[in-house]
């Protein structure tokens, strides 16, 4: 996800972890420490909320010690630099798309024995996102949360263009491009609310799913890119976008937004419309709670629910000097009954606060069937509710990307492709087809082909 949507990472309490050392990127002790633990060092994660702190503690206390978590993002570079240094971190918290490229290159270690041997429940976890983490019949990581898109409509916005929510609808492409326009205010020649945002390139397979086409094969080794329907898509996409003002004013206006903050887009009436993940929910119900807005699942033109879901894991470094003590680390982290203490966490804290919970979208089902069966309650914020249950009933159409040895290369090539496009550098078929042609060599040369 482009900076303008992510969330810094918060640094992490020094009372509950060790941060001492290298950041989290080198191999943890070599002995143990006093009383036989040991201090697991990660990459890519950070201790910002009472979601992350609370899984962490039951964690250390599985393993009776503690992380040392870096609170930095994954950087391919330096995990690769610290593998080819003998020198990795115990654990690594990575995006599920980008995981079976490291794992083809031999870099993480697959899970049979750490699953036998912790005796962990995989009928816990989703299938779409089980699917994610499995290369070549092999488990490569466990999945922590699950990133539903969906539709979101802010209700103020449109109600003063004369609209409803119904109006935005992906399934009516001429509707969706009325309204798009209808929706569009400008101050002069500069936007000052954008009617619909498509939210390319990082949702083209939304896009792609609901015309059809697989970006990917099943197997993940075969590009499907250049298809004339996932053209169109773009071209669809990148017309709403073109509508609107062109991409320069699109792109400078959509990179001023205060996302996380009381004057986030919805709040300030800068955008009408877009399809999000699922945890913007939870940034809303902390920043501005009284916000009037719909959300609906995004929908292929037979009018049918489309859900691309996507997440991160933990996987080990097949050179981790702790595997045993990161297998039970891992375990933890993404067990049901952790899931669920964090909820509470949560929960309790929006209580205090007199905001809604909307909930937390993981990995795990079963924990998910408690958090959504018993410890969300929103009755009295008929917003969040009906938001919630549609996202649950979105949820039910989900589909993942295939593992792929080349997932990094792969999405590199689309993204970079869709970016030609709106810069004005190629026409859509001319980007697919030079998309393709790179995706596809960087398959077949991590398959050997």
């Amino acid at each position: 996800m482009s900076k303008r949507y992510s969330r810094s990472v918060a640094v992490a309490a020094a009372a509950a972890l060790v941060l001492t050392g290298c950041g989290g990127v080198g191999g943890g002790d070599d002995e143990p420490a006093e009383g036989g633990a040991v201090t697991l060092t990660t990459m890519g994660f950070g201790v910002g909320d009472e979601i992350a702190s609370t899984r962490v503690d039951l964690a250390d206390k599985t393993v009776g010690g503690k992380a040392k978590i870096g609170n930095n993002a994954f950087d391919a570079q330096q995990f690769l630099s610290a593998v080819a240094s003998n020198n990795p971190p115990d654990l690594v918290y990575m995006d599920r798309q980008l995981l079976g490229t490291y794992a083809a290159r031999g870099t993480l270690e697959p899970l049979e024995s750490c699953v036998e041997s912790e005796q962990i429940d995989l009928d816990q976890y989703r299938d779409p996102a089980l699917a994610e983490v499995t290369l070549d019949d092999k488990l490569y990581g466990l999945p922590e949360f699950y990133n539903n898109r969906v539709l979101m409509v802010n209700d103020a916005s449109v109600q003063s263009a004369g609209l409803t929510p119904d109006a935005i609808d992906p399934g009516d492409r001429d509707l969706l491009s009325q309204s798009a326009t209808k929706l569009t205010k400008k101050n002069g020649s500069d936007l000052a609310r954008i009617g619909f945002d498509p939210k390319i390139p990082e949702f083209l397979p939304i896009w792609a799913k609901a015309n059809g086409v697989d970006m990917l094969s099943e197997d993940g080794k075969t590009a499907n890119l250049d298809d004339p329907k996932l053209v169109a898509a773009l071209e669809y996409a990148v017309g709403l976008i073109q509508a609107q003002g062109g991409w320069g004013s699109f792109k400078a206006f959509r990179d001023s937004f205060d996302f996380f903050g009381e004057e986030n887009p919805f709040a300030a009436d800068q955008l009408a419309s877009f399809p999000m993940e699922d945890w913007y929910l939870n940034v809303l119900a902390d920043v501005s709670p009284d916000l009037k807005f719909t959300v609906a699942p995004f929908t292929d033109e037979q009018g049918q629910p489309v859900d691309w879901v996507t997440g991160t894991a933990w996987a080990i470094p097949a050179a981790s000097e702790h595997k045993e003590q990161a297998c039970k680390w891992i375990k933890t982290m993404t067990d049901s009954e952790t899931w669920i203490a964090a909820a509470e966490a949560r929960r309790d804290k929006r209580d205090a606060e007199n905001k809604p919970f909307s909930g937390v979208y993981t990995g795990n089902e079963v924990a998910d069937e408690k958090i959504f069966g018993e410890i969300v309650d929103l009755a009295d914020t008929p917003v969040y509710d009906k938001a919630v249950k549609n996202v649950l009933e979105a949820q039910e159409s989900a589909f993942s990307m295939p593992s792929s040895p080349a997932g990094s290369e792969f999405r590199t090539a689309w993204q970079d492709a869709v970016n030609r496009v709106l810069s004005g550098q190629q026409a859509p078929a001319a980007a697919m087809a030079q998309a393709q042609q790179e995706a596809q060599a960087a398959l077949d040369n991590a398959t050997g082909n």
